[in-house]
């Protein structure tokens, strides 16, 4: 009974819940068809207005575009007025212009007809001016008894005669004025690099001295019977002169590096007291690697010295190997020095690359450090040397060209042939033989003789002037000039001198009579 109370509630919750649920549902479809009728009312009235609005903006943009439809027409009204007058006024111009050019064209008939009256008249007259020309080239034949070609000839002589004498007066005074300002300014360049490398050159001889603590030493370098001064002439290459000379010993030889090596082995065996032949091959293989260090040593003090960098290993021993050579009784390395300082002075004076010109400058004579060794001259040795130590061709040039065995190809190649040439002319620099000396004035002498009209010639001042007796008869004033560039032409060619030589050519003509 209870159970079907339960149910029966439930039945009527339910069904409660159902109708309340349905009339809610009804309820809420009431109130929305209801604000969709309001929202369709808004939404009218809102198209009607915007209805309204656009034809109001449509109204005014048409009047707009009316208004500015008459602005554009009145505007282009206005712009085909203003160009309708320029047309005007361009074709009145034109008409204008025409009318001139008509006037012109005529002036320029008449003067045409003129220069035509004129060009027949000048005709005429050409004709006639002929004629004349004619009759007076035959009266002057008929006077001078001379016909057309030899007057032609008489005059082209003449002429030529005087052209030559202006020409060679002419090219003397260039000469002079060429030479004096050139003089000048090579002067004072020369005489400020020579002041700038002042360098002290050690004049080398054939024999070296070392000095013995006593007399008694000379007994014990000679040996029984000899034997050590033997083991050390063999080893050296060197002479040993033991003689009278007290507390001396002379080592003689030609070679001045084994001079240095025998030295420096018996100064050794003489510090150490003990002279026996193991004792002194011990002591000039000891003194051989001292002098090979030496010789690096030296050479990387040139190029410290002259601030040349960069040089291969092998160069810088042959540098060092030339302060053991000489030329003329100059040292070849302070030589060499000497004139990468003065190629350095010289480029900056002119403006050249300084460092290119002291490396050319260093390296010009390094072919004489093998030059004993090997064949050929110190110049292709040198060359190859460089080459093979890939030095640049400007060096290569340089090297080849600083005694004129090749032509130079750029500056750094004749400020080189001119500071060896300063190095070595320079006074004190060299000696020179008395018979290489005389040999060369007479060279000197008889290239000068050998030109015609020359009479005697005499070399004065040590070669460095070349006095020349000219034949009156053959050669005249005006010649002169030309006779002494061809001179000293040939000397430049076939001669090796240091220095400069003066060509004086002395012509003197004397007229001698008596009165009776």
């Amino acid at each position: 009974m209870f159970n079907i109370n339960i149910i029966i509630s439930l039945v009527i919750f339910i069904v409660s819940l159902a109708a309340g649920f349905f009339i809610g549902v009804l309820y809420r479809r009431k109130i929305a068809e209801a604000a969709i009728g309001s929202a369709e009312l808004e939404a009218a009235k809102i198209m009607e207005q915007a209805k309204k609005e656009s034809e109001a903006k449509k109204k005014g943009i048409l009047i707009e575009a009316k208004e500015e439809s008459l602005k554009t027409r009145s505007d282009a009204e206005k712009e085909a007025k203003d160009r309708r007058a320029e047309i005007a006024r361009t074709e009145k111009r034109l008409l204008q212009r025409e009318e001139s050019l008509e006037k012109r064209s005529e002036q320029f008939e008449k003067k045409e007809d003129a220069l035509q009256r004129k060009s027949e008249t000048l005709d005429r007259q050409n004709e006639d001016a002929k004629k004349l020309i004619q009759e007076q080239r035959a009266k002057l034949e008929q006077i001078s008894g001379f016909t057309k070609e030899q007057a032609k000839s008489y005059l082209l002589s003449t002429i030529e005669a005087e052209v030559r004498l202006e020409t060679s007066m002419l090219i003397k005074d260039l000469e002079n004025k060429a030479k004096q300002e050139s003089d000048k300014r090579a002067k004072d360049i020369l005489a400020n690099a020579i002041q700038r490398c002042a360098v002290d050159h050690v004049t080398e001889t054939t024999v070296s001295v070392v000095t013995l603590p006593n007399d008694e030493m000379k007994g014990r370098i000679i040996g029984r019977e000899g034997r050590n001064i033997r083991t050390l002439e063999a080893l050296t290459g060197v002479d040993l002169i033991i003689d009278d000379t007290p507390e001396a010993v002379i080592l003689s030889g030609f070679d001045p590096m084994r001079r240095e090596i025998a030295k420096i082995a018996l100064e050794h065996l003489i510090i150490d007291g003990r002279v026996h032949p193991a004792r002194i091959e011990e002591m000039v293989e000891k003194a051989k690697k001292e002098v090979e260090t030496l010789i690096r040593e030296e050479g990387e003090a040139a190029t410290f010295e002259t601030g040349v960098h960069g040089v291969h290993h092998e160069i810088i021993k042959l540098l060092g190997k030339m302060m053991f050579r000489t030329s003329y009784g100059q040292n070849v390395l302070k030589h060499s020095i000497e004139v990468s300082h003065l190629c350095g002075i010289l480029a900056s004076e002119l403006g050249v690359d300084v460092t290119l010109a002291k490396r050319a400058g260093l390296l010009h004579d390094i072919g004489k450090a093998v030059d004993h060794d090997v064949d050929g001259s110190h110049v292709t040795i040198g060359a190859a040397i460089c080459k093979k130590y890939k030095e640049s061709d400007l060096i290569l040039n340089a090297v080849e060209a600083h005694h004129g065995d090749v032509e130079p190809t750029n500056i750094i190649s004749i400020i080189v042939q001119a500071a060896d040439a300063i190095s070595a002319a320079r006074p004190g620099a060299r000696r020179e033989t008395l018979e290489s000396y005389i040999k060369r004035l007479q060279k000197l002498e008889s290239l000068a003789d050998s030109f015609k009209g020359v009479d005697k010639s005499f070399a004065i001042q040590a070669g460095r002037e070349l006095r020349i007796i000219i034949i009156p008869d053959e050669i005249d004033d005006a010649a002169l000039p030309l006779l002494a560039r061809d001179i000293s032409k040939k000397i430049e060619q076939e001669l090796e001198y240091p220095g400069q030589i003066k060509i004086n050519l002395i012509r003197e003509t004397r007229a001698i009579d008596y009165a009776k």
